[in-house]
């Protein structure tokens, strides 16, 4: 790395002796720490004029062997590229998505031996290698980024099929294949052009990670007299009244009580969880870091563990998960244009904002002043918030909300409308896995959004992969996003077009992206009654233009007065 810097930690099961010498003059050892549990050692050392290959080192009458590699992320284009606004991202929740190796569905010695696809809490034995058999699918639909949940080791005895309670940090789950299965499918996407994007969660870990089992201290996870809950108010960050009791309890109270709370401000967990992330990107290429529950975080901590990671990695994107109520407490959490006593350094964040209070409204609700469409266009306005906001990932389902379909009563031209407006609105789309076929399920509880993709099994009936599998409904919603997710590669407009809209009028939103190049006109009509757009109106985008070509059915419309059918999102391309 450009800094020479690591901390190496020693574990073993007895007593490890205070004696750590290097054999190797390139590599000084510069400060040796032992805490209160004597099984562990810290060991500050300086590599910065090591060169690539083994170090040996004395620690008593033992010799260990350290290899350093060289970086491969200076060698390879493809290596690291970062994620921007001209991708179009696909979530998968691996254990739910497909399975491509029965033979790793349970591992002997590993606590939880749940295989069971007809509880919605236990694991399926969807795998790496099920994701790896699909990248032709997702390359065919326009996906041009993976984000996977966490994939580390999740040893825990109960509900250890979505990652979040992590019990090793430098080893992939073996049920999902491991190490090898994930490298494999790194090497696979870069070969085929397909970023790769990690959840990782820092707030918390699982309560059989070997540090929270054998505590090098007491000082290494927030510990209450009794159980403590956070309690999920992000307001504490920036309320000027707020007590410092209510403030601790939500950053060092546990989100739940099988994953203790990290005590980010011990200097030794939090180099562990920073240099983690810096291997981790280095070993398999990741473009792009999701941070779990960010909120939750303590905030000098994430601007340091930001800082580093971008500095190694410049092109790499980072964004958070802010799942908060209003613009200005998601502003909060990343670069903003607010006077604040602190500054967050957080580039990008799962834009909760425009889903809960832009595009649901927009397509549920009947428009009024502050309804309907009309809250769609307030919040985008309250963009001035944020420094740069098109590089916020915006989204209309995930793993913890209810499925888009659900949402929208099931009624397939509000699904279409939803997914026009994620494939041209300001700011990076994500999608989640299923939604293109149209998949069901209310978040209550959480299982029923994490459904199997139909077809990932062997044993299913009905493959959703493949178009012959595919009912007339679902291959609509198909085709749709597949059109447009495609035509959005090549359009400069909508990958990195400047943004302008209009006051809605009528129940109809209308806006715009644009570059020198392209403009591209999109109208919202989620009335349901067809409506005629007076094309005089946007004179400031239109002058030049008489025609547009509807990218959906490829029909030309003439833009002076266009009819636009009832819940339909048209988008044009201007001739």
């Amino acid at each position: 790395m450009n800094d020479g810097k690591v901390q190496l930690m020693l574990y073993a099961d007895d007593e490890i002796p205070a004696e750590f010498q290097s054999e190797s003059k390139s590599v000084k050892v510069k400060s040796v720490y032992q805490p209160v549990n004597k099984k562990y050692l810290f060991i500050d050392l300086d590599l910065s004029k090591a060169k690539p290959g083994n170090y040996h080192f004395k620690i008593g009458n033992t010799t260990i062997t350290y290899p350093v590699y060289e970086r491969r992320s200076l060698k390879e284009k493809n290596w690291v590229n970062g994620v921007n606004t001209s991708d179009f991202m696909y979530l998968i929740m691996p254990d739910r998505f497909s399975n491509g190796d029965p033979a790793n569905d349970r591992i002997q010695g590993m606590l939880d031996q749940t295989l069971n696809r007809d509880s919605i809490f236990h694991r399926h034995g969807g795998d790496l290698k099920g994701v790896q058999n699909h990248l032709d699918y997702l390359l065919d639909l326009g996906v041009t980024a993976i984000w996977l949940n966490p994939v580390l080791e999740n040893d825990m005895p109960e509900r250890s099929e979505h990652g979040y309670a992590a019990t090793n940090h430098y080893q992939v789950d073996r049920r999902l294949g491991g190490n090898e299965a994930y490298k494999e499918l790194a090497e696979a996407m870069y070969a085929k052009g397909i970023k790769l994007i990690q959840d990782v969660v820092y707030n918390h870990v699982g309560t059989e990670h070997f540090l929270f089992k054998d505590l090098p201290d007491s000082t290494w996870f927030n510990f209450w007299p009794e159980y403590t809950n956070t309690s999920y108010r992000d307001q504490i960050w920036m309320d000027p009244y707020v007590s410092s009791s209510d403030k601790k309890k939500m950053t060092d109270g546990w989100f739940v009580p099988a994953m203790p709370d990290v005590n980010q401000r011990n200097p030794y967990f939090a180099n562990y969880l920073i240099q983690h992330a810096l291997w981790y990107t280095e070993e398999y290429g990741v473009d792009g870091w999701r941070i779990d529950t960010y909120p939750y975080n303590d905030m000098e901590f994430m601007n340091r563990c930001n800082e580093i990671i971008m500095k190694e990695f410049p092109g790499i994107l980072i964004f958070g998960e802010t799942w908060v109520h209003g613009v200005p407490n998601q502003a909060y959490f990343m670069r903003n244009n607010l006077d604040l006593p602190f500054k967050s350094n957080l580039p990008s964040t799962t834009d909760f904002q425009l889903n809960m209070y832009g595009i649901l409204p927009a397509l549920t609700q009947p428009v009024g002043w502050t309804e309907g469409v009309n809250r769609l266009y307030a919040t985008t306005a309250q963009d001035f918030l944020y420094k740069d906001p098109q590089h916020n990932v915006i989204f209309l389902d995930n793993h913890d909300k209810s499925r888009v379909f659900s949402e929208l009563g099931e009624k397939p031209a509000l699904l279409k409308m939803a997914i026009s407006w994620l494939l041209t609105f300001r700011g990076i789309p994500q999608l989640y896995y299923g939604t293109e076929i149209a998949m069901k399920g209310f978040a209550n509880p959480d299982g029923w959004v994490r459904l199997d993709f139909p077809g990932g099994w062997p044993e299913d009936k009905e493959n959703k992969f493949l178009k012959e599998g595919r009912n007339a409904l679902e291959e609509s919603i198909h085709h749709h996003v597949k059109i447009l997710a495609n035509y959005r590669k090549s359009s400069s407009a909508l990958t990195r077009g400047k943004f302008m809209h209009y006051i809605p009028e009528d129940g109809v939103y209308v806006y715009f992206r644009y570059t020198e190049e392209q403009t591209v006109m999109c109208i919202m009509n989620p009335e349901e009654k067809a409506k005629t757009l007076n094309g005089k109106r946007f004179y400031e985008r239109t002058s030049g233009f008489n025609k547009g070509k509807d990218v959906i059915s490829g029909a030309l419309v003439n833009i002076e007065a266009i009819q636009v059918p009832a819940q339909t999102l048209m988008v044009l391309e201007l001739q």
